[in-house]
């Protein structure tokens, strides 16, 4: 007597004959999309409630960390350029957080809100979080991407996307 492998052990769910694979493929961005999309806004949101953070000078300042920086960055021109208005480069990036993170966790415009987080993510990365020996000590590579994959594929389910997405199909079908 032969002893096999059964490769059919799978039991499909009652959606049009899709299995649990297919379903969890098709929601595997979902985690993703809600990590990136709290986190995002709770960074912007951290950074415009830390008084000490929207100053030029000081502990816990914008304008120290940027200058403390600097040296070991990999473009110190972005960090000068930042430095010439910490407080307001401080704003651009807490904005540009709270943009990113609420993009990402309502689904809307979301590959152009992984955009942008993939580009805060790249300048936090080459001027922050640089010199971090070994690299994977710093938290905005692994940021950078993670962003990648909604930049791709963006939020085809439970998202905005999605359901203007469904309307345009709908108006266009009449």
């Amino acid at each position: 007597m032969t002893h096999g492998i059964r490769t059919d052990t799978h039991i499909p769910h009652l959606n049009g004959g899709r299995d649990w694979r297919d379903t969890a493929t098709r929601y595997a961005l979902l985690p993703l999309r809600v990590f990136l999309g709290v986190t995002f806004i709770y960074a912007g949101l951290d950074k415009l409630t830390d008084s000490a953070f929207m100053k030029d000078a000081g502990s816990g300042s914008i304008g120290d960390m940027m200058r403390t920086v600097r040296d070991s960055s990999a473009i110190p021109a972005l960090v000068d350029m930042a430095l010439e208005n910490p407080v307001a480069f401080g704003y651009a990036i807490a904005f540009g957080e709270l943009a990113v993170g609420i993009g990402a966790l309502l689904g809307l415009l979301t590959r152009l809100a992984a955009l942008g987080g993939a580009l805060i993510s790249l300048s936090l990365w080459l001027t922050v979080s640089w010199a971090s020996d070994p690299y994977y000590y710093g938290n905005d590579l692994p940021y950078l991407m993670a962003w990648l994959p909604l930049v791709l594929a963006g939020a085809p389910l439970l998202s905005l996307d999605a359901a203007l997405r469904s309307r345009r199909r709908q108006r266009a079908y009449r």
